[in-house]
């Protein structure tokens, strides 16, 4: 393992002291925690580009958090870091994304642009350091610092880093800059495919697009009277494959010019470490800038994430507007905490299913509540 990757021996450890036995992987411990929360299981029904329930083979939130956990740990096998920690952080960072996506994130940023804000990345963050309870000596997961301040720092094209003490400017260790690229391919791979199947992408719109013109080539070649639907995992294999290796050959080019050596030579790095190469840059912003226009800009989405912002925004403010009709553990912490922010916290947490069915229950006058 690389002298500048995450160990136990180097890390800053936990907020709340623990004693483990020393056969045991910290890691490894936060691993677990993760695994049993109550919010990573909620993921399975949270939205990633369509509503859950649309479709039975489209990815849901869990699913593309597998997935970016798939691909982080291919890339610390390249980097020589430790693979568990980059696995462990693309685990968690989905954790406080809010149920319908990013129409859900857009409607609770708005309804709390003046009491404090709201972004997905910094929700998970709370998430581990507070929302989460299962151990009585403190609140949250007490995860690991590495692990806490590689969210505080997750930034890709979509997401920024939250107002937190962690964000300090400086960079997250190699393992959390993983998760953030791991995290952006991810989401143009299977997103593309999940518009593919959707049929809101075709392969004659595709052809347009460099990258995936060059690696739909040998495939069509070798399977020239198969549907599009049959080969579009190979081209979307070789897709992801030419990708990798692009960032794994420029980061170890970055890595080498910089000559970092600890952990902490990473976090003062004048530069992020873990990236596309310059040729590779606007190839993957044409991909994506595609997505934008024929996907996520797509009049059947659009409806949808108008539908799902209606949801969000109408529960927000009846709870507001009535702080009783909140669970009476959350009803407490008005006591302590601003209303806004307990109700978002509420809010946030919620599943596709659990939303739709709270404002049946509120709203709809025949509904049993």
């Amino acid at each position: 393992m690389k002298t500048y990757a995450v160990t136990a021996r180097n890390s800053r450890g936990r907020e709340h002291r623990e004693t483990f036995p020393d056969n045991v992987d910290p890691f490894a411990v936060d691993r677990q925690r993760v695994l049993h929360s109550t919010s990573f299981r909620r993921l399975e029904s949270k939205t990633q580009v369509f509503v859950v329930g649309e479709h039975d083979h489209f990815r849901t939130r869990l699913t593309h958090t597998l997935e970016v956990a798939s691909i982080a740990r291919r890339l610390c096998v390249a980097f020589q870091v430790n693979v568990s920690v980059g696995e462990l952080i693309a685990l968690t960072h989905d954790l406080g994304h809010p149920p319908f996506g990013h129409s859900g994130e857009a409607a609770l940023a708005d309804l709390m642009r003046d009491h404090g804000g709201f972004e997905h990345n910094a929700q998970s963050l709370r998430v581990i350091e507070y929302l989460e309870h299962p151990y009585p000596p403190f609140r949250g997961l007490n995860a690991t610092y590495e692990v806490r301040e590689s969210l505080a720092k997750h930034c890709t094209i979509y997401d920024t880093p939250g107002h937190h003490p962690l964000a300090d400017g400086s960079h997250a260790p190699i393992e959390g800059q993983i998760a953030n690229l791991a995290d952006r391919l991810a989401y143009d791979c299977h997103d593309l495919e999940d518009g593919i199947g959707a049929g809101l992408i075709d392969e004659h719109q595709l052809l347009a697009i460099d990258l995936w013109a060059e690696a739909i080539r040998e495939p069509r070649r070798r399977y020239p009277d198969l549907p599009f639907a049959a080969i579009r995992r190979p081209v979307l294999d070789r897709l992801e494959d030419v990708l990798l290796q692009d960032i794994v050959t420029a980061s170890r080019r970055r890595i080498a010019e910089t000559k970092i050596e600890s952990l902490d030579d990473v976090r003062r790095c004048g530069r992020e470490l873990v990236g596309f190469s310059e040729a590779m840059a606007p190839r993957v912003a044409e991909l994506e800038a595609f997505l934008k226009d024929h996907l996520y800009h797509h009049p059947r989405l659009v409806r949808m994430d108008n539908k799902a912002r209606r949801f969000v925004q109408r529960l927000f403010e009846a709870y507001l507007a009535d702080t009783r009709l909140l669970p009476p553990r959350f009803a407490r912490r008005i006591d302590t905490q601003p209303v806004h922010r307990v109700v978002c916290d509420y809010v946030a947490g919620m599943t596709d299913s659990f939303i739709q069915a709270e404002c049946k229950r509120l709203f709809e006058p025949f509904e049993k509540v």
